[in-house]
């Protein structure tokens, strides 16, 4: 589970200057800037069209400048989105959400137990040395370090031992369908054991060269003003037609204007805001791509939607249609989970058939809900008997969603009040308990990065920090665990579907709206995928001219 980026920078740092040449076409875009789309319409593409011409330089947005360029010790969208052209994967997760091999040549499993990793030999890091088991083993045992962002991905390994000159051997203590899409993710870099160590604690700072083998290597940082990165000659794989990227940051109000003005020449919105006020806007394109991100609401430890009848009528209740069209142009698709499409890697039909049977959400509540919702609200055991509290920031998505929970508890007879916080005290809901002591539930926007929905269903484990109303199910839990070690994708999509309903008849959360990717580019320019794969996949690497 991730949270998404929600603290961006001050403004744009630096000017920019557009440098793409190339004529090109529209994509699918309404009359007039910011107009209105309906999310439902839109056709979620993985990927644009191919790039034919190259570029010299392309001027790349980001939502705020990383902390840190070492993955291990500080995630965040922003680094991703800079080193998934630096850094490669064991596996990659692809442009429409699937998972392969990547500096794995061949995978192979003796038993449900024991993954046998065959390594590329052609791999060659970006200092020129060639790419070795140890340093394959190496970059997973820090991966796997208790202190590191990806331990908990580790959790079922027994051990991880180099067997051959380009092989690792991993062994569980028991079976994991996660562990490869793990290895599609953060989990899955692969370093250069001697450029970490030779770095130390000074790894993924200002000045610091990078350790990896991707088609770019990391030029220069500027603290506050820009990273670079350059097409590497060393590449083992298909030269880019980009040769240099800047990327440089933005809040979001800044970075539509530099997308206006030409002084930049794309982003991955974060904030899908950003896409809907640059709709129709001449000389951009727009690309929605299939995502695992979700608006949604987190009831919180202090009790106001405790009761599961409170939630449940307070889900029959919410105006997702009137969030989508308020608060995000239309770009945002009332959704019956919390977590988005992107996520169905695999039995997509199975899984958008199991998304349309549930009930409990919605899109436009009618009569009937709302008078399902009240019989709810005056059977529960604990209704509320103060105002209940919901926690966002001044986001106008988020603030849209506030107001709309508002209203729907008022239409069932329950108060609520908004507390508004700054956007880095509203990041601290999410892992301070102490800081949403004072809230009954939080407007969230959240993302998972593992293309399989059990990736999202394991926040209601009765073990899990991210349930915070201590719901508590031996059934779930037992369902929730036999998926995540059903390494057959149809009996596992089963299983996650059955855990599935039983979350949504708990409203553990309370779900609102999909988000798809956003990618908005010059028009001149193609290439690159328009799904979330741009945080894993390199999507630089096919960005060109039309």
């Amino acid at each position: 589970m991730k949270l998404r980026t929600t603290v961006a920078a001050a403004g744009l740092a630096g000017a920019m200057a557009l440098t793409t040449a190339c004529s090109g076409a529209d994509t699918t875009r309404p009359t007039g800037a910011g107009a209105t789309a309906d999310a439902a319409q839109l056709a979620l593409t993985p990927t644009t069209a191919k790039a034919k011409g190259e570029v010299s330089t392309v001027n790349w947005l980001l939502e705020d400048e990383p902390d840190s360029l070492d993955l291990d010790t500080q995630g965040g969208s922003a680094g991703r989105t800079v080193l998934s052209n630096v850094c490669e994967r064991l596996y990659q997760l692809q442009p429409d959400m699937s998972v392969k091999p990547s500096l794995v040549r061949q995978a192979t499993g003796p038993d449900d137990k024991t993954l046998v990793l065959s390594l590329r030999d052609d791999v060659v890091f970006h200092d020129g040395s060639a790419m070795t088991a140890d340093d394959v083993l190496f970059s997973l045992r820090r991966h796997a370090r208790p202190e590191m962002e990806q331990s908990d991905e580790f959790a079922n390994v027994a051990e991880m031992t180099r067997t051959g000159d380009l092989e690792i051997t991993i062994t569980f203590k028991q079976p994991d369908a996660l562990f490869t899409k793990a290895l599609a993710g953060d989990a899955g870099l692969v370093y250069n054991r001697e450029q970490v160590e030779k770095a130390g604690k000074e790894f993924g700072t200002p000045g610091r060269p990078d350790a990896c083998s991707g088609p770019y290597r990391l030029g220069d940082w500027k603290s506050g003003d820009s990273i670079v990165i350059n097409r590497s000659d060393s590449y083992w794989g298909e030269k880019p037609l980009t040769q240099q990227v800047v990327f440089r940051w933005a809040d979001d109000s800044a970075m539509v204007n530099a997308l206006k003005t030409g002084a930049a020449d794309g982003t991955y919105a974060d904030s899908i805001s950003t896409a809907a006020a640059l709709r129709g806007t001449k000389g951009l394109d727009q690309h929605y791509g299939p995502s695992t991100a979700a608006l949604a609401l987190i009831p919180t430890e202090r009790g106001g939607l405790a009761d599961p009848d409170i939630r449940r009528a307070l889900a029959l209740a919410l105006d997702r249609t009137g969030i989508a069209r308020s608060g995000y142009g239309g770009l945002v698709e009332p959704w019956a989970t919390p977590v988005g499409s992107g996520a169905w890697g695999y039995e997509k039909e199975a899984f958008a058939a199991a998304q349309k049977q549930l009930t409990g959400a919605p899109t436009r509540p009618g009569a009937d809900d709302i008078a399902a919702a009240k019989k709810l609200v005056e059977n529960a055991k604990a209704a509320p008997d103060k105002p209940i509290v919901i926690g966002t920031d001044s986001s106008q998505g988020r603030l849209v969603i506030a107001n709309a929970v508002r209203a729907a508890l008022q239409q069932i007879g329950l108060e609520g009040r908004i507390k508004t916080v700054p956007p880095a005290e509203y990041g601290e809901f999410y892992g301070d308990k102490e800081a949403r002591a004072g809230i009954d539930v939080l407007v969230a926007d959240w993302y998972i990065s593992k293309s399989d929905p059990i990736g999202f269903y394991d926040n209601g484990l009765s073990d899990s920090s991210n349930n915070w109303i201590g719901f508590s199910s031996p059934d779930y839990d037992s369902k929730v665990k036999e998926a995540m070690r059903t390494l057959d994708d149809k009996k596992r999509a089963a299983l996650v579907i059955d855990v599935q309903r039983r979350f949504s008849e708990a409203a553990l959360w309370i779900p609102v709206a999909q988000t798809p990717t956003a990618l908005v580019i010059d028009d001149k320019l193609t290439g690159p995928p328009a799904s979330m794969a741009y945080l894993y996949y390199p999507w630089a690497a096919a960005l060109g001219a039309k």
